[in-house]
C-alpha cells in the first residue's frame, strides 16, 4: 500500500529524507504541499528532504532578511524579495527552497513573475539559510550557481562565495563589500533573542544612520 503524502508527519526541527524520488515525483510532492506550508524541501539528483523548521529559525529569518532590505533600501538599490521560493532547474536535477533570497543586479529580470525556472530565469544573488537544526547543503547552490549563500547558524553567520563554480568562505560579503556584516548580523540576533525582534531591527536602523 502507497503512503500518501499527507500521511507524512515531521515535527519541528526534524527532516525527513526520502530516496530516488524521480524530477517528476518532485514536482507532484511541490505541487500536492502547497505554498502555504512550514516544510521547506531540498532536492538533489534523486535524492529528497523535507524539513520543518522551530519557531527559533522563522525568527532568525526575519531579522536577517530585514537587515539586508533595510541596507539595500539605504543604498538606493532596486532588489526583488523572494522569500522561500522554489530554485529548481530540472537539467541539473537541483531543486532547493532558501529561507530567504535576494534579486539585486537581476532584480529586472524577475518582476512580476510568480514561479522561477532556473533553466531559463537567473539564479538569485543572495540566498539565505538558517541552519539551526541541520546543515545546508552547499552543493544544491553550488551547482544552481548562486553567487553569495549567507548560513547562519549556533555558531554565528558564515558566508559562502562562488568562485570557478566553488563555494569560498568569506569573511565578507561582495553584495555588502565595505560592511562588517558577520559582525551585524550576529550581534542585532543575538539582541533579538534578548529584547525582541523589533527592538533589535530598531538598534540596527540606528547603527545604519550613524554609519552610513
Amino acid at each position: 500500500m502507497l503512503l500518501e503524502l499527507r500521511q507524512l508527519k515531521v515535527q519541528p526541527g526534524n527532516q525527513l529524507l526520502l530516496e530516488d524520488v524521480s524530477w517528476q515525483q518532485f514536482e507532484t510532492i511541490l505541487t500536492e504541499l502547497g505554498e502555504h506550508r512550514a516544510a521547506r524541501l531540498s532536492y538533489s539528483n534523486g535524492q529528497l528532504e523535507i524539513m520543518v523548521p522551530l519557531p527559533e529559525h522563522e525568527k532568525a529569518k526575519e531579522i536577517i532578511g530585514d537587515m539586508v532590505k533595510i541596507l539595500l533600501s539605504e543604498r538606493g538599490l532596486n532588489y526583488e524579495s523572494l522569500g522561500s521560493t522554489t530554485l529548481k532547474n530540472e537539467r541539473m536535477t537541483q531543486g532547493v527552497e532558501p529561507d530567504t533570497c535576494f534579486y539585486i543586479q537581476n532584480s529586472a529580470l524577475i518582476i512580476g513573475k510568480n514561479r522561477l525556472d532556473l533553466t531559463v530565469d537567473p539564479p538569485p544573488d543572495l540566498a539565505i539559510e538558517i541552519d539551526l537544526t541541520s546543515r545546508t547543503k552547499l552543493d544544491n547552490y553550488q551547482i544552481l550557481g548562486v553567487p553569495e549563500l549567507w548560513r547562519y547558524a549556533g555558531g554565528g553567520l558564515k558566508i559562502n562565495v562562488l568562485q570557478d563554480g566553488q563555494y569560498v568562505e568569506s569573511d565578507s560579503s561582495p553584495t555588502f563589500p565595505d560592511m562588517p556584516i558577520i559582525e551585524l548580523v550576529n550581534r542585532y540576533v543575538q539582541q533579538s533573542q534578548v529584547s525582541g525582534g523589533s527592538q533589535a531591527i530598531q538598534a540596527f536602523k540606528t547603527w545604519v544612520r550613524n554609519n552610513l
